[in-house]
């Protein structure tokens, strides 16, 4: 679902940007902007895609926002000057623009730019930080991509998410009142799989202190008896929203043994095994479903499958049949 804000004066614009990214937004009084339209899209109460088109010139000072922000920009320019130093950003431009504990001010020339928003505490819920005295979070360590190619990853995800939640809306009739920002919007499992891909792009994309390769401990920790408390996790709670932390804390393990125990002796990943299970709930759902009553989409939704093709093609290769075939081999 989407909501849809517009400001065209001072008072009007700083209210709408403080209530949709908080903190204490001033917007520069000495040049009042054209016009602010903001287009949000809410995921989870953790994760929210913008398109925020800026009609003049102006700037605004804020408090740090305790978020995690990744822009794009697609016309005009950003400005930033914060305790990072001065940094600007034109047509094209992917980055980070301040870090969510960071105060900052940033001048716009009639920018019109997309963002993720993302609790800062997202990524470590997926990734974990090399072994120390004291648990470290997740944090991103740079404002720039890693390469010209990183940037494209993020885009293409991006708008991937975006176009998928809003066709999944679309097609389940997902119109009618908008919920708040921050609250529930979409099928908690389809928001989860939505996040998870957004934030693992952002950890391959951007510099950051997670630790990929397992340590001597976690090759250790990787036996089967991690693989079975994973396992049995994972068969028990894939109704919920899970990840690859919640797993992992369920094996007594860290998030690197865990998916090292799983490559070992069953040669796929946690989550492609959650995306399994969750497969087969699908196809009995499909099997026990009314086709009058429902759709393969509603019922891929339900399971957190984004891709309705891609959904088809794994259902096809484990059951032999598409599943608009198992909805109606169910009802016959």
């Amino acid at each position: 679902m989407r909501q849809v804000f517009e400001a065209s004066d001072v008072e009007h614009a700083e209210h709408v940007l403080r209530e949709t990214y908080g903190g204490n937004i001033r917007v520069d009084t000495g040049r009042v902007p054209a016009g602010i339209r903001l287009e949000t899209a809410p995921i989870v109460p953790g994760l929210r895609l913008d398109q925020i088109d800026l009609g003049l010139d102006f700037g605004l000072r804020a408090e740090p926002l305790g978020v995690l922000v990744i822009c794009r920009i697609r016309s005009g320019s950003l400005a930033y000057r914060c305790d990072g130093g001065p940094r600007s950003y034109g047509p094209g431009d992917v980055f980070i623009p301040v870090r969510p504990d960071e105060a900052y001010a940033v001048s716009c020339a009639e920018t019109d730019f997309t963002t993720a928003v993302l609790d800062p505490a997202l990524p470590g819920r997926m990734a974990d930080t090399e072994p120390g005295r004291r648990p470290e979070p997740v944090r991103f360590s740079g404002h720039a991509p890693l390469s010209l190619e990183a940037a494209q990853t993020w885009n293409l995800a991006y708008r991937y998410v975006r176009e998928a939640i809003s066709c999944v809306d679309e097609a389940i009739g997902g119109a009618g009142e908008m919920p708040p920002i921050g609250g529930p919007v979409v099928n908690p499992l389809l928001a989860d799989s939505a996040t998870r891909l957004l934030v693992a792009t952002a950890l391959t994309v951007f510099p950051n202190n997670a630790l990929a390769d397992p340590t001597i401990e976690d090759r250790r920790d990787a036996h089967p008896v991690t693989l079975r408390r994973a396992v049995a996790f994972i068969d028990e709670n894939a109704h919920r929203e899970i990840a690859l932390a919640d797993i992992a804390a369920a094996a007594h393990v860290t998030g690197r043994s865990l998916q090292l125990s799983f490559r070992r002796h069953l040669n796929i990943t946690p989550m492609g095994y959650l995306r399994r299970v969750r497969l087969e709930h699908a196809h009995r759902d499909l099997l026990a479903a009314d086709p009058a009553a429902t759709t393969v989409i509603a019922v891929a939704a339900r399971w957190g499958f984004l891709d309705h093709s891609r959904f088809a093609a794994a259902h096809h290769q484990a059951y032999g049949a598409s599943p608009a075939q198992a909805l109606r081999d169910g009802a016959g």
